[in-house]
């Protein structure tokens, strides 16, 4: 008898896989579908998009509205000179200035010089210089020098649960990023601020 109900559950547990393999394995079939950038949820704790665009947009924002830009008779020329990341993991800084300038010239209310084109403006400058009439190339020495730097530090706090007993590990991430403003005649710092990203998770102590 209980031979005869061995024989019966493995053919059970055989007739099951081969339910799954004709059913095209779809438990285990990878998947791709759009994501709105706008609404969609972190999946961890760790740096995001969602966090590049809020911190771009923000500073951006921020920059537009402030009394420094306000005041200026004429648009500002700003030179972007990058964010120093001072965090545990790789993070491409320069698309969140990207994000800043972007929201700050659409805005119509200040202009950056393109550093890092310099090279290659030179290069087109000399070009044109030997190779271009007179009446086609481009004046040498007509560049616009910028009144403002920005540049800025991003840094990363990390926390996580201490050993005990637990089916779960807490973690927590905590990010904030300064930028600044500084005037390159006077060389002090005409406008700062900063922006604060926190969140929370768990994670179970076991499974994948």
């Amino acid at each position: 008898m209980t031979i005869r109900k061995s024989i019966v559950r493995v053919g059970m547990t055989v007739l099951g896989i081969g339910f799954i393999l004709a059913s095209g394995c779809s438990a285990f079939r990878s998947s791709v579908a759009p994501v709105d950038v706008a609404t969609a949820k972190p999946m961890d704790t760790g740096y995001d998009f969602g966090d590049l665009r809020w911190l771009g947009n923000s500073v951006g924002d921020d920059i537009v509205s402030s009394e420094l830009i306000k005041k200026e008779a004429n648009k500002p020329i700003l030179v972007v000179m990058g964010i120093q990341n001072r965090t545990s993991t790789h993070i491409d800084t320069k698309a969140i200035t990207d994000t800043m300038r972007t929201v700050i010239i659409n805005s119509g209310k200040a202009n950056f010089v393109n550093e890092a084109q310099r090279d290659t403006l030179l290069k087109e400058q000399g070009y044109q210089l030997a190779n271009c009439t007179p009446e086609t190339r481009v004046a040498i020495g007509k560049q616009l020098g910028a009144k403002y730097m920005l540049t800025g530090s991003l840094v990363e706090i990390r926390k996580e649960s201490p050993r005990q007993v637990r089916l779960s590990k807490q973690e927590e991430v905590y990010y904030q990023l300064t930028m600044e403003l500084t005037d390159l005649e006077t060389g002090l710092i005409a406008w700062t601020t900063q922006k604060e990203r926190a969140r929370g998770g768990s994670k179970p102590i076991i499974g994948w």
